[in-house]
């Protein structure tokens, strides 16, 4: 999707606009039992399993993975837009919590799950409907048997510029049972 800043002095368009995205059915990790994280991370990286439903929601997708680490890319828009006619700081916070939490994935052994229990967000550079395609590079920092830390950082895909950075613990358990 490209993005073309208006004309200095130019009327917003007006008019409704809409949004349609289609996904797969969830499927949980349990259903995978056997398979270590960065294996399950590839298999949705790779198609065999599906993205989660909220990576098209708001219009963001896992784009690498590796043992503590995943990558997401992301297309800013006005849909995502606050009241201030930015991009809302959730937008960022949800694709950063993304990469955070593949990344403490992508370091679990099999049987193991997480859940993010405590997230930090700094943003630090408005991000607007113009800005162009954005990347989440998200690191384990430490996986532990109880708990997890990791890193990210959002920037632009093409320049670096940093928009927002982040850290996450999250607490790591025996992975459900199948219902």
């Amino acid at each position: 999707m490209t993005h073309h800043p208006a004309p200095a002095g130019a009327t917003p368009p007006t008019g409704t606009r809409s949004r349609t995205h289609t996904w797969e059915p969830p499927t949980s990790y349990a259903t995978a039992a056997g398979r270590t994280g960065i294996q399950l991370a590839r298999m949705s990286l790779d198609g065999r399993l599906p993205q989660a439903p909220i990576c098209g929601t708001l219009g963001f997708r896992l784009v690498a993975v590796e043992d503590g680490a995943a990558t997401f890319e992301g297309e800013p828009g006005e849909h995502l837009f606050n009241p201030m006619g930015t991009v809302h700081g959730g937008f960022m916070a949800t694709v950063l919590d993304s990469a955070l939490g593949t990344a403490v994935l992508t370091a679990l052994p099999a049987g193991r799950a997480y859940t993010t229990v405590q997230l930090g967000v700094n943003l630090v550079r408005p991000v607007l409907a113009t800005t162009a395609t954005l990347r989440c590079a998200g690191r384990a920092v430490h996986v532990g048997r109880t708990t997890a830390t990791a890193e990210a950082r959002l920037v632009g895909a093409a320049d670096g510029r940093l928009y927002a950075h982040a850290t996450a613990t999250c607490a790591v358990f025996p992975l459900p049972a199948p219902a």
